[in-house]
């Protein structure tokens, strides 16, 4: 297994499996461009076998942290460590530029999510609440998920 940062959008989309729904090219232009995006891919026979993603979030009075905003490992890949070692190269990333943490947002049922990032030396602080406002469809109030 070989993990590389993404900078190309060709290495977005060919890594699209991985991802919720399709890449859209023009959102993978968006994301290399931000500042503070990246994305980390690991290979397995030279294709995309897990990613995760991460946003580096700042404020006047803590500094940067980074958020792991997304991991993703391909079933056939799963339970091989792909996962803790994509979490343990995000953190490196994250203390290579200067980040103070790193956090993730999981849910209280998600049994192999919680050992992946427990097995790469995250603290479970408890449990908390997300609310979210739906821009999509319209909606204003939150939900919970």
């Amino acid at each position: 297994m070989e993990i590389r940062r993404a900078t190309t959008v060709a290495e977005l989309i060919a890594a699209e499996h991985l991802y919720d729904g399709p890449a859209r090219t023009e959102w993978a232009e968006r994301f290399l461009a931000a500042p503070g995006h990246l994305m980390l891919i690991a290979y397995v026979d030279g294709a995309p076998a897990g990613m995760v993603s991460g946003i580096e979030m700042l404020h006047p009075d803590k500094g940067v942290e980074m958020c792991l905003y997304e991991l993703s490992v391909a079933e056939i890949h799963r339970r091989r460590g792909i996962g803790r070692a994509l979490t343990e190269a995000l953190a490196a990333a994250a203390r290579e530029r200067g980040c103070y943490d790193m956090w993730v947002g999981v849910g209280t049922d998600n049994d192999p999510a919680l050992a992946t990032y427990g097995s790469a030396g995250a603290a479970n602080e408890g449990e908390f609440t997300m609310l979210t406002w739906d821009f999509m469809t319209g909606g204003g109030s939150g939900d919970s998920r």
